[in-house]
């Protein structure tokens, strides 16, 4: 027998006694009883979230019915004033990002399609550093919000009449994984 055969010979064997020892049988293993609540002695079962004042750890961002699930402010033509509306859901969401200082949000600034690239990315741009100015005002940190303009590159809507135009007139605030 020639030292190669010796070798693969070995080293299989070895293969086989390494598979053999790895084997585990149920009855070998330790089974440790756990519940996921503390039983209220009531015949009910106490959760841990419910301690914590019955929040279940959904966050504000992702329950639609908070005035967080709103994320777009809306402008008039040619401008980067913000409304009043917009006024109003901003500093929701500036009290919102003030107050967890680990989240940041991405403004996402947009044009209708009138006006040259240009013009269009510029007002995307001034548009969303008006969002970004109110925010700062109200306590945001200059890390958390960033600013993108899009101009008239993603519309939202597609048609070339007035009613597209304004719903393509805004920013968006996304915010990171939600």
């Amino acid at each position: 027998m020639n030292s190669k055969a010796v070798w693969v010979i070995g080293l299989s064997s070895l293969l086989l006694a390494a598979c053999g020892s790895l084997e585990e049988r149920p009855e070998d293993v330790p089974v440790e009883e756990r519940s996921i609540g503390r039983d209220d002695g009531r015949g009910g079962v106490e959760t841990g979230s419910a301690q914590l004042g019955g929040e279940f750890g959904a966050s504000p961002l992702t329950d639609p019915a908070s005035p967080l699930a709103k994320r777009v402010i809306y402008f008039a033509f040619d401008s980067s004033e913000v409304t009043p509306e917009g006024r109003e859901l901003i500093a929701t969401h500036a009290r919102y990002l003030a107050q967890n200082p680990e989240i940041s949000v991405v403004l996402e600034g947009h044009a209708d399609e009138r006006g040259s690239r240009e013009y269009n990315l510029a007002l995307g741009e001034r548009r969303a550093k008006a969002v970004e100015r109110l925010m700062t005002l109200q306590g945001v940190g200059a890390r958390q919000v960033q600013v993108i303009s899009f101009g008239e590159e993603r519309p939202v809507a597609f048609g070339h009449d007035e009613s597209a135009w304004r719903l393509n007139r805004r920013v968006e605030l996304l915010y990171s994984g939600y």
